[in-house]
């Protein structure tokens, strides 16, 4: 009797001590993953502070290109007189910024009939540190069916194009470029020409891998970095989720149909998405006046 007792006894014992035990896991597990929300939140903070340092280092240096092209602009919408004083006007302000590969007005077809139907003067860099110029319009490189050239005829306004791809036996180097551009008009309102300024794709790398490196030296920057979260890169992408820039010039692709989208509608935001088919988490967010997007990767 004794015994049974003694038994009976140990029971609720038990069952107060399993009860204990499944609060007290409980409470582990709520602990952990509230760490593990704590640890996600405050990376978060990180790489969006990193992503929006990166966004505002980009857009000044990208602003000052557009700054000293906008002042070619003006020059040759003031000299339309003739292609000579055009070629002068556009020559007078090539030194103002050595990014440039080089500033070209490209006039529509026959507005100069003496020059015949193409004429596109093109002052850039040569071989030595001095500007030459080129006349590139031809039959052979028929410029109103560039890119930039089709979006000028739309535009009221300066534009950065579409990435292209650029190859000629003249003496301008081929390769990718992107180009600054605006419609010009004459004192009569008529479409002159759409004038511009070109770089090249390694021109916006070597601007990454600058702010890249001033970045890996910011001891206060590092300081605030979360232990394990440094598995990241940064890249420009464009809208159709295509990488346009990354320091070692690797290509990069995210395929996402809802991330891209997002690039597309000019968002910023974060994104759980495939990255060249790894997972990963995305930062990013636009950079103004282009079709390029800052963005963050860091592999999960």
């Amino acid at each position: 009797m004794e015994d049974r007792l003694q038994a009976n006894g140990c029971k609720p014992l038990r069952v107060a001590l399993a009860a204990a035990l499944g609060v007290l896991l409980i409470a582990v597990v709520l602990a952990g993953l509230a760490l593990n929300y704590t640890v996600k939140a405050e990376q978060d903070v990180r790489y969006v502070g990193l992503m929006n340092l990166v966004a505002e280092k980009l857009s000044k240096t990208v602003r000052g290109v557009e700054m000293n092209a906008e002042n070619v602009f003006d020059e040759v919408a003031k000299h339309l007189d003739s292609p000579q004083t055009v070629i002068g006007a556009l020559g007078s302000k090539t030194s103002l910024n050595p990014d440039v590969t080089g500033y070209f007005a490209a006039f529509v077809p026959n507005y100069f009939p003496q020059e015949g139907k193409w004429f596109q003067p093109y002052v850039h860099q040569g071989d030595s540190t001095e500007f030459v110029l080129t006349l590139v319009g031809s039959a052979r490189h028929d410029y109103t069916k560039s890119t930039w050239y089709v979006q000028g005829l739309k535009e009221k306004e300066c534009f950065w194009s579409e990435t292209y791809y650029y190859e000629d036996d003249l003496n301008v180097a081929s390769g990718y470029y992107v180009t600054y551009a605006t419609p010009i008009f004459d004192a009569t309102g008529r479409l002159a020409c759409v004038c511009g300024a070109d770089m090249t794709q390694e021109w916006l790398i070597n601007q990454l891998r600058e702010i890249e490196d001033e970045l890996v030296q910011d001891e206060l920057l590092n300081s605030r970095m979360l232990p394990g979260s440094r598995d990241f890169f940064i890249v420009i992408l464009n809208d159709d989720g295509t990488s346009f820039a990354h320091r070692d010039g690797d290509i990069v692709t995210v395929s996402d149909e809802d991330f891209v989208n997002a690039l597309k509608q000019r968002q910023r935001g974060i994104a759980e998405t495939e990255v060249n088919g790894k997972p990963s988490r995305v930062y990013y967010t636009p950079m103004e006046h282009t079709h390029w997007t800052v963005a963050i990767v860091v592999a999960k």
